[in-house]
């Protein structure tokens, strides 16, 4: 069944905190829900249809459902990581479509920030842990094989993203600056954006010359840590006209996923490859009708390897294709990221998804702030990865069109 045409985004709100202290995680997800529904004119009791991942405190769905007060009949708790959300909207459309929901809301919310800092203070009184990160503290799961292989490794996050950008350096000859360029044009949008973290404009040698993390990956091509989140409402189109909001609709959705395989590893591809091109076969375009990009930058390689999974450039293109500010807007021929994005705005919860959908929405409404904004965009994608590049990962894809 398509998905093109059978629902609109109405709604789309993002936390304004970056560190959430005296917060709790129930009540960000409260108040972004209520922001997204304020957005498109709607209350609490109009929603019929929840979607969430595994950021929702207790039952998940069913704790935020009863903070909420909301009346259900549809739900979903895909966990894919950052990806979900974009899963989520697809998963949404989809319930409209077969008459599950009418009105729904996906909400996501976290406080990594916070709880980073309270832990830290809690170590240096003595408390259990002393700091140590997660991974290191994780036994084997003799029912999961491939991380018991990994573990003893030391597997992080930046780590096996260090990993893929070091083999597309290799096969590719993708060079440091060139994936410094993606900073400078994300910097060059969060000038603009009062609520982002970084919003100092950098330059290709202030990358290259921050501190290595893992190598050949620095600092500066890391995203930032947060807390907050943010929400999206999507509705039958009916009701999406009824409430004289500029009309958003959903046009194209794919997800897909990629692991190990048993050892079949190319470091070089990810998910993006597959959730794509199914992306763009129900929304019946091509990358060249893209107007505006909303790509998830957990690190510089993330967007590289989706401008090419996506068919924005050729496998192995990526890195001249993003240089000389190929991406900003007003400057280069696909803006991307134009609230600054994870690397330098923020990435809730550890999962940049649905901030990826909420700048999309404003691109296409014309809101986004007048120094970033694409003249007349009809046309933009969002898409998120969720796991690690290296290892198992799930990537969405949505498309999405202003409809006059």
């Amino acid at each position: 069944m398509s998905l093109n045409g059978s629902a609109a985004i109405v709604g789309a709100w993002e936390h304004p905190t970056r560190k959430a202290d005296g917060l709790s995680v129930l009540r960000l997800h409260a108040d972004v829900a209520r922001g997204a529904l304020a957005d498109a004119g709607l209350s609490m009791s109009d929603v019929d249809g929840y979607f969430c991942a595994g950021d929702a405190p207790g039952l998940g769905t069913a704790t935020v459902a009863e903070y909420l007060g909301l009346k259900l009949r549809h739900l979903d708790s895909t966990e894919s990581g950052g990806s979900a959300p974009i899963l989520h909207v697809a998963h949404a459309a989809a319930a409209i479509a077969a008459g599950r929901c009418n009105v729904a809301l996906v909400t996501l919310a976290g406080r990594p920030r916070a709880q980073m800092e309270e832990a830290r203070a809690a170590a240096a009184a003595g408390g259990a842990g002393g700091g140590k990160s997660p991974l290191a503290l994780r036994p084997p799961d003799p029912d999961c094989p491939e991380l018991a292989f990994e573990l003893p490794y030391g597997p992080a996050t930046q780590n096996l993203y260090a990993m893929v950008a070091r083999r597309h350096m290799h096969e590719f000859g993708t060079t440091a600056e060139q994936l410094a360029w993606i900073k400078v044009a994300a910097s060059h949008h969060a000038q603009h954006n009062p609520h982002a973290m970084l919003r100092q404009v950098v330059t290709v040698d202030d990358v290259v010359r921050s501190p290595m993390v893992a190598d050949p990956l620095h600092r500066l091509d890391c995203c930032v840590m947060s807390d907050g989140g943010g929400a999206l409402v999507v509705t039958r189109p009916e009701i999406a006209r009824s409430l004289k909001r500029p009309l958003v609709m959903v046009r194209g959705t794919g997800e897909a996923i990629r692991h190990a395989m048993g050892g079949r590893v190319d470091l070089t591809l990810s998910a993006a490859a597959q959730s794509g091109p199914a992306a763009f076969a129900e929304a019946g375009i091509g990358p060249a009708q893209i107007q505006y990009a909303s790509l998830y930058d957990s690190f510089t390689i993330t967007v590289l390897m989706q401008l090419e999974d996506l068919g924005f450039c050729r496998k192995g293109g990526g890195g001249r294709f993003v240089m000389d500010g190929n991406l900003i807007s007003g400057v280069g021929r696909l803006p991307f990221n134009t609230d600054g994005g994870g690397l330098c705005n923020n990435h809730p919860a550890n999962r940049g998804g649905v901030t990826k959908v909420i700048e999309a929405v404003r691109q296409l409404r014309g809101e986004a702030h007048p120094a970033v904004q694409v003249p007349g965009c009809t046309w933009a994608l969002a898409n998120g990865i969720g796991g690690a590049l290296a290892s198992r990962h799930v990537a969405g894809t949505l498309i999405m069109e202003r409809v006059q």
